[in-house]
């Protein structure tokens, strides 16, 4: 078989026969060099067409990466400031810890309760088996809830334990301001509250306390908190102290040598008020100790039984 080609140059007609292995090979690199040269153009061409349209899109591509990047920055900003109000939320409820753990250290004291029965110093202990594989984290919108919830359930108990103390700062007034226990620590009871034969004129009289012998300047201590009413002389009684303790209670301290306080000072339970004596009417050494309650005579030993 015989291949004709037609060159411009000479317009002359050449022959290529295929079963010449040169003319062969030549027919083949010249049919490869038409298609390199054809791929050649059509890259070209792509490439010139390509470079082109990016150039009339650079705009709008630019834009619109810069309005993603204001909404990145517009997302950050508005994330920062939920993150700063959790912030100043968490700051508000650990304040609120504090005092909590502050009216329970205090609440532990008036209480007496054992050491590290409650410790408001460290953080409770916490247990539990692990958690199933299903167990999901917390979202922003739960995390608000929950924070609302602890916020409530801390101001409750911030309000019962102020009840509380509140109940035991009462308690313990009380206890301060009621008479309770024995005014002399030495001594013994030589008389009793009621009838009894007076020492003096030998008849049946009323005796409206209780009496302590004792040595002369054994030291008389306030059964109660309160305020003085009286130190000094009083007929029958000699020296006198006589405590108000409020809540209609009044207590009197008799026959003294010598008075430790003045009208007016404020005094506390167990504080020094007098030293035992025999003045007034006395037949030595001796505290004559009444009690009254809204200005009626009570037995006192009711009052020293019950201390404790």
């Amino acid at each position: 078989m015989n291949i004709i080609l037609i060159t411009r140059r000479h317009g002359q007609a050449r022959p290529i026969s295929l079963k010449d292995p040169l003319s062969l090979a030549g027919l083949v690199a010249a049919l490869g060099a038409f298609v390199f040269i054809g791929l050649a153009g059509g890259y070209l061409l792509g490439y010139s067409q390509a470079t082109d349209l990016p150039v009339a899109q650079f705009d709008s591509i630019r834009d619109e990466l810069r309005a993603q990047k204001r909404e990145v920055e517009a997302a950050r900003a508005e994330n920062q400031e939920v993150v700063d109000a959790f912030a100043v939320r968490m700051a508000a409820l650990n304040a609120h810890v504090i005092r909590l753990d502050a009216m329970g250290r205090r609440l532990t004291e008036m209480g007496k309760l054992d050491d590290g029965e409650f410790d408001f110093d460290s953080a409770p202990a916490l247990g539990g088996p692990e958690p199933s594989v299903d167990a999901q984290s917390i979202h922003m919108p739960d995390l608000e809830l929950r924070l609302n919830e602890l916020e409530g359930r801390i101001a409750d108990r911030e309000l019962q334990l102020g009840v509380l103390e509140n109940l035991l700062i009462d308690r313990n007034l009380n206890a301060q301001v009621v008479p309770k226990g024995r005014p002399v620590q030495s001594g013994w009871m030589s008389s009793h509250f009621g009838k009894r034969t007076d020492p003096f004129s030998g008849k049946d009289a009323m005796h409206w306390g209780v009496d302590f012998a004792g040595r002369k300047g054994a030291e008389i201590a306030a059964v109660g908190a309160g305020v003085v009413t009286w130190s000094g002389n009083r007929h029958g009684y000699g020296q006198l102290v006589e405590v108000n303790h409020g809540n209609g209670y009044v207590t009197r301290y008799a026959h003294n040598d010598e008075n430790k306080v003045a009208v007016g000072d404020e005094v506390e339970k167990g504080q020094i008020i007098a030293l035992m004596g025999a003045s007034g009417r006395a037949t030595g050494p001796n505290l004559h100790f009444e009690v009254l309650r809204d200005g009626r005579k009570v037995n006192p030993l009711e009052f020293i039984r019950t201390d404790k």
